[in-house]
């Protein structure tokens, strides 16, 4: 029996044991937005130390201007050649929970239920990420406990800022560009093509957040006295977000699409190849109607076209029955999903010049930016790419697709820029499992056979 084929067997003879593991780790509220979850946050982060720990790596919680990460180093066999040094990275902080009243139970009391695929595990985080990286954590395990050591040079790096935009994470990337040197990321964020069929993210869309501010009056007024008069916050910031996109779904920010490339013809051969059903997608979140850029494929539009949202909108009287009141403020919040060749530090200038054309005389605007991140490309003519559809074949019996995500991993680009590094993106989710959602779930299937293609991975690059 190869080393492999011993760690497989290990990991299927002790599922319950990896299962256990994961699911103490999502009873507990990690949530980075909530100051009050800072106790928390840290209590995730000691979870993932303690559980590297036991596996032999040289694990340390580190402090950061934010909520903790996580490092870890394991220098593998030691003997002969060591094989490529592999960084894995994943986050255990998750999104607030909000609202409550839609989950079908407490969202950090994990429960095992019956789904369409089997048995699912629903808890906030049990997929993003906290499940992913359960799945190569399990994995680590598996070969620590069958060869003593790990299959070649490890480094983790587990952040607790993911879902508020990496901010901290940029910074410790650079100070401690040392002891992150590697020859390749490998990432488990993203997601499967379906259950039954594979994938690996290629490209991925960057991500623009700001907060905007429109005050007007210097306090809320009387609606009769001053109604028909005195400007409106709220009318005037929805009349600007409102002139954002146009009738055929284009984006009218200046120069919103400039230096964007259109995506080649193999690649725009193979996505069309898929046989993607949009209205199977939408019809399964309760919609029919497809939004966005009219002239682009519906595959084009989810991975390689930008995207404006308004992710947040508030102002004035919110509370029971009636106040007639004009506020002086209003707030929104809009993100842009970007996409290779777009600059978000321009995107975000040019915003806020657009938003400055568009509203009164009298309004007065103030940005908040939140976070900036380019969208990027997955060479896929690597070695350690090529090592993953290897793992995955073996381990579906069929090859992986090679597809785009919709959605942004910063830290991606930061693992570029700061240490040269292009990342293996291995992900197992699905489209049904509610991620940011209430009832957020990962199927015990995915679990498994991702822990099993994170063991075949291993076995791929193991010298």
């Amino acid at each position: 029996m190869s080393r492999t084929d011993a760690a497989l067997a290990h990991l299927d003879a002790h599922l319950d044991a990896a299962m256990s593991r994961w699911m103490e780790w999502l009873r507990i509220p990690s949530v980075s937005a909530q100051p009050a979850h800072a106790a928390d946050c840290r209590r995730a982060a000691e979870h993932a130390r303690a559980d590297l720990a036991s596996m032999g790596f040289t694990a340390e919680v580190r402090e950061t201007a934010g909520h903790p990460v996580v490092l870890a180093s394991h220098p593998g066999p030691g003997t002969g050649k060591p094989g490529p040094r592999l960084l894995y990275y994943g986050h255990y902080d998750v999104q607030p929970a909000d609202p409550l009243e839609l989950w079908t139970s407490p969202p950090f009391e994990p429960v095992v239920v019956e789904g369409k695929n089997g048995k699912r595990v629903v808890a906030r985080g049990a997929v993003d990420d906290k499940g992913q990286v359960s799945m190569w954590l399990a994995a680590f395990r598996a070969w620590y406990e069958t060869t003593g050591t790990m299959p070649c040079p490890i480094t983790v790096l587990i952040e607790g800022e993911e879902e508020v935009g990496s901010l901290n994470l940029a910074p410790f990337v650079i100070a401690h560009k040392k002891e992150l040197a590697a020859d390749i990321v490998v990432v488990s964020d993203t997601g499967m093509w379906d259950i039954d069929t594979p994938a690996l993210t290629t490209s991925l869309r960057g991500l623009c957040y700001v907060e905007v501010k429109l005050t007007a009056a210097n306090r809320d007024l009387h609606s009769g006295v001053y109604g028909g008069e005195a400007l409106n916050p709220i009318n005037a910031l929805t009349r600007a977000l409102g002139a954002i996109r146009d009738a055929k779904g284009r984006i009218l920010v200046p120069g919103f699409y400039d230096n964007i490339r259109d995506i080649s013809p193999r690649k725009a051969n193979q996505w069309a190849s898929l046989g993607f059903d949009e209205h199977e997608f939408l019809g399964d979140i309760g919609l029919s109607v497809p939004v966005g850029e009219q002239d682009r494929t519906p595959l084009e539009r989810l991975w390689a076209r930008p995207t404006c949202d308004i992710n947040g909108i508030w102002g004035g009287y919110m509370g029971p029955g009636s106040k007639t009141v004009i506020p002086s403020e209003a707030f929104a919040k809009i993100s842009f999903r970007l996409v290779p060749g777009q600059d978000p530090a321009r995107v975000v200038e040019n915003f806020k010049a657009f938003m400055h054309a568009n509203v009164p005389a009298d309004a007065k605007l103030d940005f908040t930016i939140f976070g900036l991140g380019e969208g990027l490309e997955i060479p896929t003519d690597s070695r350690f790419l090529a090592a993953a559809e290897k793992a995955l074949a073996a381990e579906y019996g069929k090859p992986a697709l090679l597809i785009g995500s919709g959605g942004s991993i910063p830290v991606v680009e930061t693992f570029r820029k700061e240490l040269g590094l292009d990342s293996v993106l291995m992900g197992f989710g699905l489209d049904d499992d509610q991620v940011h959602s209430p009832n957020e779930k990962f199927d015990l299937r995915c679990f498994h056979k991702g822990a099993r293609s994170h063991i075949r991975l291993l076995g791929e690059l193991a010298p």
